[in-house]
C-alpha cells in the first residue's frame, strides 16, 4: 500500500499515508445529503463524529474515469489547504469504495437554512458575518492558486450554533495557472460566471479560458441571497438564468440592497472579470460596511437541528453489519446491491453499519 515516495498509490490515486482512512474503523450512519456525484452520510471514524462522502463510481468507462479524476482532485485540494472557514479534511480511501471523510458540521447547508427562514431575512450583521467567512475561505484558496468553481449555498455548511460558515465540496476545484485552459462545464448554472459560456454552444469537454474571478461572480450571487433571502433569477430555470446572465448581461435586481453592500455585489458580478475585485479587496469592503452598522450581539434565528442523531451511543460492534469491503452484496432476488444503497436499507433496522 505504501511506496518509496511515502505516498499511498493505487491506479493513479496518491495520498500521503497520514490522510489514509482505514475503512475497518469507519461506521456509516444515516444519509444527510446527496448530489449528482456522491452521497453524504453522518458517521463515526475512530470514535470521532464525521461526515462521510461516498463517491458514485459511474457505469461507463468514461464516467468512471471522470469520477476518479474528480475524486483525486478533491482530496488533493482538501489535503493541501487548511483554514478555519474550510471544512476540515480528515482522510480518504479509494478501496473498496471512493470515500472522503471530513468534520461533521451540524448546522446543515446554507441553502436549507435560508429556505427555513423565508420569507424572513437574516439580520444584516449576520448576513455580512457569513459573507466574511465565505470571502476569507475564498481568499485562502486563491492564495494557494486554487479556483473553487462551484461556490453556491449548497456547498456552504453552517456550524451547529449557526454563527459560522465553512466552504465544502472541492470536486470542481482546480489549480490555476496562466497557461491552463479549463472545461466550461463546471459549477451550477444559476451561480456561474458569464465567461463560462460561449456565444456558440460548447461541445462536451471543449476548453475555455477563465481565471479565479469566476469565484467573485459566484460570491456576488451568494451575497445577494444572504441579504435578501431570495432565489436569484427567480422564475427562471437554471439554464434560462445562465443564458440571461451570459448573453443579456442580466443580473438579479440590486434595488433593495443597502447602498454599500449593493456596490460590493454589483462590482463582483461585473461582466468584465478584470473589473471584479479580488477577495482581499472584498473582505476590506465588507469590514468597512460592518464598521458602519451598530454592533449588538448577533443571535441567529433558531431552527430545528438538521440531522437525526443526537446523543447516539455507538456500540463497539455495529449491529446489522454490512461491509463496505464487500462492494457488491446479494439481495434476496440475487441482484447486486451497491454498498451505498445497502447502507440506507441497513440504517432502517440499525443506526449504523460497519466497514469491517
Amino acid at each position: 500500500m505504501g511506496s518509496a515516495s511515502g505516498f499511498y498509490s493505487n491506479e493513479g490515486f496518491e495520498l500521503d499515508p497520514k490522510w489514509l482512512v482505514d475503512p475497518r474503523h469507519l461506521f456509516v450512519g444515516p444519509k444527510i445529503g446527496e448530489g449528482a456525484h456522491a452521497k453524504v452520510y453522518e458517521g463515526k471514524y475512530r470514535n470521532q463524529t464525521v461526515a462521510i462522502k461516498i463517491i458514485k463510481r459511474g457505469e461507463s468507462p468514461e464516467e468512471i474515469a471522470k469520477r476518479d479524476s474528480r475524486f483525486a482532485r478533491e482530496i488533493a485540494m482538501l489535503s493541501k489547504v487548511q483554514h478555519k472557514n474550510l471544512v476540515k479534511f480528515i482522510g480518504a480511501c479509494k478501496e473498496p469504495m471512493m470515500v472522503i471523510v471530513t468534520e461533521l458540521l451540524l448546522g446543515g447547508t446554507l441553502r436549507k437554512y435560508l429556505v427555513s427562514l423565508r420569507p424572513k431575512r437574516l439580520d444584516i450583521r449576520l448576513a455580512v458575518a457569513f459573507a466574511l467567512d465565505i470571502a476569507r475561505a475564498m481568499e485562502c484558496l486563491h492564495s494557494h492558486g486554487i479556483i473553487h468553481r462551484d461556490l453556491k449555498p449548497e456547498n456552504l455548511i453552517l456550524s451547529e450554533d449557526h454563527k459560522t460558515v465553512k466552504l465544502a465540496d472541492f470536486g470542481l476545484a482546480r489549480e490555476e495557472s496562466l497557461t491552463e485552459m479549463m472545461t466550461a462545464e463546471t459549477g451550477t448554472y444559476r451561480w456561474m460566471a458569464p465567461e463560462l459560456y460561449s456565444t456558440v454552444t460548447l461541445r462536451h469537454g471543449e476548453k475555455k479560458h477563465y481565471n479565479h474571478k469566476v469565484d467573485a461572480y459566484s460570491f456576488a450571487i451568494v451575497l445577494w441571497e444572504l441579504i435578501l433571502n431570495k432565489l436569484p433569477f427567480e422564475g427562471m430555470s437554471n439554464l434560462q438564468a445562465a443564458y440571461a446572465a451570459a448573453f443579456k448581461n442580466l443580473r438579479p435586481s440590486a434595488e433593495d440592497l443597502p447602498g454599500e453592500l449593493g456596490l460590493i455585489v454589483t462590482s463582483c458580478w461585473k461582466e468584465d472579470p478584470n473589473e471584479r475585485p479580488n477577495f482581499t479587496e472584498i473582505i476590506q469592503m465588507l469590514l468597512r460596511y460592518l464598521s458602519t452598522v451598530s454592533p449588538p450581539q448577533i443571535v441567529p434565528p433558531p431552527v430545528r437541528r438538521v440531522f437525526s442523531s443526537e446523543n447516539v451511543v455507538f456500540s463497539p460492534d455495529s449491529p446489522g453489519t454490512c461491509s463496505l469491503m464487500n462492494v457488491r452484496d446479494k439481495d434476496g432476488s440475487g441482484q447486486n446491491v451497491h454498498a451505498a444503497d445497502t447502507s440506507e436499507k441497513e440504517t432502517k433496522g440499525s443506526f449504523f453499519f460497519c466497514c469491517s
